[in-house]
Protein backbone atom coordinates (compact mmCIF):
# COMPACT_ATOMS: atom_id res chain seq x y z
CA UNK A 1 0.00 0.00 0.00
CA UNK A 2 1.30 3.47 -1.03
CA UNK A 3 2.09 6.03 1.53
CA UNK A 4 0.36 9.13 0.76
CA UNK A 5 2.80 12.27 0.10
CA UNK A 6 3.81 14.78 2.51
CA UNK A 7 1.77 17.93 2.76
CA UNK A 8 3.52 20.35 1.20
CA UNK A 9 5.04 23.51 3.40
CA UNK A 10 3.45 26.59 2.14
CA UNK A 11 -0.53 24.19 2.03
CA UNK A 12 0.42 23.20 5.41
CA UNK A 13 1.50 26.74 6.76
CA UNK A 14 -1.92 27.88 5.42
CA UNK A 15 -3.83 25.93 7.61
CA UNK A 16 -1.82 26.84 10.62
CA UNK A 17 -2.15 30.25 9.68
CA UNK A 18 -5.98 29.43 10.04
CA UNK A 19 -5.98 28.18 13.31
CA UNK A 20 -3.89 31.05 15.20
CA UNK A 21 -6.23 33.09 13.47
CA UNK A 22 -9.49 31.45 14.72
CA UNK A 23 -7.98 31.12 17.89
CA UNK A 24 -6.38 34.59 18.39
CA UNK A 25 -10.19 36.25 17.99
CA UNK A 26 -10.56 34.84 21.16
CA UNK A 27 -7.09 35.04 23.01
CA UNK A 28 -6.26 38.84 21.62
CA UNK A 29 -2.60 40.43 21.74
CA UNK A 30 -0.91 37.04 22.21
CA UNK A 31 0.12 35.80 18.87
CA UNK A 32 3.47 34.24 19.85
CA UNK A 33 1.89 32.30 22.35
CA UNK A 34 -0.70 31.14 20.32
CA UNK A 35 1.63 30.24 17.66
CA UNK A 36 3.81 28.42 20.46
CA UNK A 37 0.80 26.23 21.04
CA UNK A 38 -0.06 25.65 17.71
CA UNK A 39 3.54 24.74 17.06
CA UNK A 40 3.08 22.04 19.86
CA UNK A 41 0.49 20.50 18.82
CA UNK A 42 1.54 19.45 14.89
CA UNK A 43 4.56 18.52 16.28
CA UNK A 44 2.92 15.87 18.85
CA UNK A 45 3.86 17.40 22.02
CA UNK A 46 2.03 17.82 25.20
CA UNK A 47 2.10 21.79 26.52
CA UNK A 48 2.31 23.20 30.00
CA UNK A 49 1.19 27.24 30.67
CA UNK A 50 2.00 28.17 33.74
CA UNK A 51 1.10 31.53 34.45
CA UNK A 52 -0.66 33.52 37.14
CA UNK A 53 -4.71 33.51 37.45
CA UNK A 54 -6.86 35.01 34.90
CA UNK A 55 -4.49 35.79 32.09
CA UNK A 56 -6.44 33.21 29.54
CA UNK A 57 -4.05 29.58 30.34
CA UNK A 58 -7.60 27.59 29.94
CA UNK A 59 -9.18 30.15 27.53
CA UNK A 60 -6.19 28.96 25.35
CA UNK A 61 -6.72 25.05 25.46
CA UNK A 62 -10.64 25.42 25.27
CA UNK A 63 -9.81 28.07 22.12
CA UNK A 64 -7.09 25.83 20.78
CA UNK A 65 -9.99 22.58 21.23
CA UNK A 66 -12.62 24.16 19.65
CA UNK A 67 -11.29 25.47 16.72
CA UNK A 68 -10.51 21.68 15.46
CA UNK A 69 -13.02 19.84 14.88
CA UNK A 70 -12.01 16.67 17.21
CA UNK A 71 -13.15 15.69 20.92
CA UNK A 72 -12.22 17.53 24.56
CA UNK A 73 -12.58 17.12 27.79
CA UNK A 74 -11.40 19.32 30.79
CA UNK A 75 -10.15 17.47 34.23
CA UNK A 76 -10.56 19.76 37.11
CA UNK A 77 -7.36 18.67 39.17
CA UNK A 78 -7.96 18.81 43.11
CA UNK A 79 -6.64 17.44 45.92
CA UNK A 80 -9.11 14.18 46.14
CA UNK A 81 -8.79 13.43 42.88
CA UNK A 82 -8.16 9.63 41.76
CA UNK A 83 -5.97 8.03 38.90
CA UNK A 84 -9.63 6.05 38.19
CA UNK A 85 -11.26 9.68 37.43
CA UNK A 86 -8.44 10.21 34.61
CA UNK A 87 -7.97 7.13 32.93
CA UNK A 88 -11.08 5.34 33.89
CA UNK A 89 -11.55 1.90 35.47
CA UNK A 90 -13.34 -1.47 35.03
CA UNK A 91 -16.98 -2.19 36.50
CA UNK A 92 -18.33 -5.10 36.72
CA UNK A 93 -21.30 -6.02 34.41
CA UNK A 94 -23.78 -8.31 36.28
CA UNK A 95 -25.65 -9.50 33.11
CA UNK A 96 -22.79 -10.63 31.08
CA UNK A 97 -20.79 -11.50 34.18
CA UNK A 98 -17.76 -9.53 33.06
CA UNK A 99 -15.70 -6.65 33.98
CA UNK A 100 -16.55 -3.82 31.49
CA UNK A 101 -13.49 -0.62 31.10
CA UNK A 102 -15.35 2.67 31.06
CA UNK A 103 -12.99 4.96 29.45
CA UNK A 104 -12.01 8.20 31.17
CA UNK A 105 -11.77 11.71 30.51
CA UNK A 106 -7.76 11.12 29.13
CA UNK A 107 -9.24 8.88 26.06
CA UNK A 108 -9.94 12.63 24.02
CA UNK A 109 -7.86 14.26 21.25
CA UNK A 110 -7.18 17.19 23.70
CA UNK A 111 -7.16 16.63 27.51
CA UNK A 112 -7.39 19.94 29.28
CA UNK A 113 -5.24 19.17 32.71
CA UNK A 114 -6.80 22.54 34.32
CA UNK A 115 -4.29 23.26 37.76
CA UNK A 116 -2.44 20.00 37.39
CA UNK A 117 -0.31 21.23 40.46
CA UNK A 118 -3.21 20.48 42.62
CA UNK A 119 -3.77 17.16 42.98
CA UNK A 120 -1.65 14.12 44.30
CA UNK A 121 1.58 12.89 42.49
CA UNK A 122 -0.17 9.56 42.62
CA UNK A 123 -2.79 11.59 40.58
CA UNK A 124 -0.45 13.34 38.57
CA UNK A 125 1.76 9.93 37.17
CA UNK A 126 -1.66 8.97 35.86
CA UNK A 127 -0.54 11.18 32.74
CA UNK A 128 3.32 9.96 32.64
CA UNK A 129 2.22 7.01 30.53
CA UNK A 130 -0.50 8.27 28.56
CA UNK A 131 1.66 11.62 27.66
CA UNK A 132 5.21 9.53 27.15
CA UNK A 133 3.72 6.44 24.82
CA UNK A 134 0.07 7.16 23.73
CA UNK A 135 -1.48 4.53 25.87
CA UNK A 136 -2.69 3.93 29.31
CA UNK A 137 -2.42 0.57 30.85
CA UNK A 138 -5.41 -0.82 33.25
CA UNK A 139 -5.18 -4.61 34.97
CA UNK A 140 -2.42 -5.36 32.72
CA UNK A 141 -4.76 -4.63 29.83
CA UNK A 142 -3.19 -1.45 27.48
CA UNK A 143 -5.18 1.01 25.43
CA UNK A 144 -4.37 3.17 22.94
CA UNK A 145 -5.42 6.82 22.75
CA UNK A 146 -6.67 8.06 20.21
CA UNK A 147 -4.48 10.00 17.63
CA UNK A 148 -4.12 13.06 17.99
CA UNK A 149 -3.47 13.32 21.37
CA UNK A 150 -2.32 16.35 23.45
CA UNK A 151 -2.64 17.61 27.02
CA UNK A 152 -2.30 20.59 28.23
CA UNK A 153 -1.59 21.66 31.78
CA UNK A 154 -2.00 24.85 33.42
CA UNK A 155 -0.81 26.23 36.61
CA UNK A 156 0.12 28.79 39.11
CA UNK A 157 3.52 29.51 39.53
CA UNK A 158 3.02 31.85 42.32
CA UNK A 159 0.55 30.11 44.29
CA UNK A 160 1.93 26.98 46.61
CA UNK A 161 -0.93 26.15 49.12
CA UNK A 162 -2.50 23.44 48.57
CA UNK A 163 -0.01 22.33 45.57
CA UNK A 164 1.75 19.55 44.47
CA UNK A 165 5.42 20.69 42.99
CA UNK A 166 5.38 18.48 39.70
CA UNK A 167 8.00 16.17 39.95
CA UNK A 168 11.25 16.31 37.32
CA UNK A 169 9.90 13.21 35.15
CA UNK A 170 6.19 14.80 34.66
CA UNK A 171 8.03 18.26 33.64
CA UNK A 172 9.65 16.93 31.15
CA UNK A 173 7.02 14.48 29.45
CA UNK A 174 6.18 18.74 28.54
CA UNK A 175 7.69 19.44 25.12
CA UNK A 176 7.26 23.89 25.69
CA UNK A 177 6.31 25.61 28.84
CA UNK A 178 4.95 29.02 28.05
CA UNK A 179 3.65 31.92 29.84
CA UNK A 180 0.57 33.77 28.56
CA UNK A 181 1.26 37.11 30.32
CA UNK A 182 -1.04 40.41 31.10
CA UNK A 183 -2.62 42.15 28.24
CA UNK A 184 -1.38 45.63 27.10
CA UNK A 185 -3.97 48.35 27.35
CA UNK A 186 -5.29 48.64 24.43
CA UNK A 187 -5.76 45.29 24.28
CA UNK A 188 -7.39 45.15 27.32
CA UNK A 189 -9.64 47.55 26.45
CA UNK A 190 -10.74 45.27 23.19
CA UNK A 191 -11.20 42.27 25.36
CA UNK A 192 -13.61 44.29 27.45
CA UNK A 193 -15.83 45.63 24.68
CA UNK A 194 -15.65 41.84 22.93
CA UNK A 195 -17.34 40.70 26.37
CA UNK A 196 -19.35 43.57 26.42
CA UNK A 197 -21.39 41.77 23.11
CA UNK A 198 -21.23 38.36 24.38
CA UNK A 199 -18.21 35.45 24.92
CA UNK A 200 -16.25 35.17 21.62
CA UNK A 201 -15.79 31.61 22.81
CA UNK A 202 -19.10 30.67 22.00
CA UNK A 203 -18.64 31.91 18.17
CA UNK A 204 -15.88 30.28 17.60
CA UNK A 205 -16.16 26.97 14.96
CA UNK A 206 -13.57 24.67 14.00
CA UNK A 207 -11.42 25.43 11.07
CA UNK A 208 -9.63 22.06 11.07
CA UNK A 209 -10.20 18.46 11.95
CA UNK A 210 -8.07 16.23 13.65
CA UNK A 211 -7.08 14.07 10.63
CA UNK A 212 -5.61 17.46 9.40
CA UNK A 213 -3.74 17.30 12.61
CA UNK A 214 -2.69 14.19 11.86
CA UNK A 215 -1.75 15.19 8.36
CA UNK A 216 0.26 18.00 9.77
CA UNK A 217 1.78 16.16 12.06
CA UNK A 218 3.19 14.05 9.28
CA UNK A 219 4.85 16.53 7.34
CA UNK A 220 6.30 17.91 10.55
CA UNK A 221 8.85 14.15 9.84
CA UNK A 222 10.07 15.56 6.17
CA UNK A 223 11.36 19.33 7.50
CA UNK A 224 15.11 18.73 6.95
CA UNK A 225 17.75 19.71 9.89
CA UNK A 226 20.79 20.89 8.55
CA UNK A 227 23.93 18.89 10.41
CA UNK A 228 25.11 22.19 11.10
CA UNK A 229 22.03 23.03 13.15
CA UNK A 230 22.02 19.59 15.00
CA UNK A 231 26.14 20.38 16.45
CA UNK A 232 24.62 23.87 17.22
CA UNK A 233 21.58 22.31 19.31
CA UNK A 234 23.74 19.37 20.78
CA UNK A 235 26.57 22.01 22.23
CA UNK A 236 23.65 23.57 24.17
CA UNK A 237 22.48 20.53 25.52
CA UNK A 238 26.04 19.40 26.29
CA UNK A 239 26.53 22.61 28.10
CA UNK A 240 23.59 22.57 30.01
CA UNK A 241 24.82 19.43 31.20
CA UNK A 242 28.31 20.55 32.04
CA UNK A 243 27.09 23.44 34.04
CA UNK A 244 28.61 23.81 37.48
CA UNK A 245 25.40 26.60 38.21
CA UNK A 246 23.07 23.35 37.14
CA UNK A 247 21.93 20.02 38.89
CA UNK A 248 19.62 19.21 35.91
CA UNK A 249 20.35 19.57 32.40
CA UNK A 250 18.45 18.75 29.09
CA UNK A 251 17.47 15.15 28.75
CA UNK A 252 17.24 13.27 25.41
CA UNK A 253 13.76 13.83 25.54
CA UNK A 254 14.17 17.34 25.72
CA UNK A 255 16.56 17.63 22.83
CA UNK A 256 14.60 15.46 20.97
CA UNK A 257 11.53 17.78 21.84
CA UNK A 258 13.28 21.32 21.12
CA UNK A 259 13.96 19.23 17.29
CA UNK A 260 10.75 18.29 16.41
CA UNK A 261 9.62 21.52 17.53
CA UNK A 262 11.99 23.56 15.28
CA UNK A 263 10.78 21.36 12.29
CA UNK A 264 7.34 22.51 13.16
CA UNK A 265 8.00 25.89 13.60
CA UNK A 266 9.65 26.25 10.28
CA UNK A 267 6.61 24.44 8.66
CA UNK A 268 4.30 26.81 10.44
CA UNK A 269 6.35 29.82 8.28
CA UNK A 270 5.90 27.89 5.44
CA UNK A 271 9.86 26.09 5.15
CA UNK A 272 10.46 22.61 4.58
CA UNK A 273 13.95 22.83 6.51
CA UNK A 274 14.80 24.47 9.53
CA UNK A 275 17.17 27.56 10.01
CA UNK A 276 18.69 28.60 13.08
CA UNK A 277 16.03 31.29 14.59
CA UNK A 278 14.09 28.05 14.79
CA UNK A 279 16.20 26.71 17.22
CA UNK A 280 17.14 30.18 19.16
CA UNK A 281 13.12 31.14 19.35
CA UNK A 282 12.34 27.94 21.34
CA UNK A 283 15.51 27.15 23.48
CA UNK A 284 13.63 28.75 26.57
CA UNK A 285 10.22 27.66 26.01
CA UNK A 286 11.21 23.91 25.45
CA UNK A 287 14.71 23.80 27.84
CA UNK A 288 13.83 26.28 30.89
CA UNK A 289 11.51 24.05 32.46
CA UNK A 290 13.44 20.57 32.72
CA UNK A 291 16.72 22.55 34.05
CA UNK A 292 17.39 22.49 37.90
CA UNK A 293 18.93 24.99 38.83
CA UNK A 294 21.99 24.36 41.97
CA UNK A 295 21.21 25.69 45.18
CA UNK A 296 24.10 27.60 45.77
CA UNK A 297 23.25 29.27 42.78
CA UNK A 298 19.59 29.79 43.47
CA UNK A 299 17.89 32.58 45.24
CA UNK A 300 14.40 32.32 46.99
CA UNK A 301 13.70 35.75 45.56
CA UNK A 302 13.57 34.35 42.14
CA UNK A 303 11.64 31.72 40.66
CA UNK A 304 13.09 28.74 39.23
CA UNK A 305 12.00 29.06 35.80
CA UNK A 306 13.13 32.29 35.49
CA UNK A 307 16.51 31.49 36.80
CA UNK A 308 16.82 28.73 34.55
CA UNK A 309 16.41 31.08 31.79
CA UNK A 310 18.73 33.72 32.95
CA UNK A 311 21.72 30.28 32.69
CA UNK A 312 20.27 29.43 29.49
CA UNK A 313 20.71 32.95 28.23
CA UNK A 314 24.22 33.14 29.54
CA UNK A 315 25.01 29.55 27.26
CA UNK A 316 23.45 30.93 24.04
CA UNK A 317 26.00 33.96 24.31
CA UNK A 318 29.29 31.35 24.34
CA UNK A 319 27.85 28.98 21.85
CA UNK A 320 28.27 30.16 18.13
CA UNK A 321 25.48 30.25 15.70
CA UNK A 322 26.21 28.51 12.48
CA UNK A 323 25.69 30.43 9.24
Amino acid sequence: METAAPLAAAEAAERVALLRAAVERVIRGKSEAVRLAAVTFIAGGHLLVEDVPGVGKTTLAQALAQAINCSFQRIQFTSDLLPSDVIGLSVYDERGGTFEFKHGPIFANIVLADEINRTTPKTQSALLEAMAEGHVTVEGVTYRLRAPFMVVATQNPVEHHGTYPLPESQVDRFMLRLRVGYPSFEVEKEILRDRERGDPLEALRPVMTGEDVVELQRAVHHVSVDDALVDYLMRIVTATRESETLDLGVSPRGTLAIFRAAQALALTEGRDYCVPDDVKRLILPVFAHRLVVNSRFSSSLHRRSDEAEEVLREIMKTVSVPL
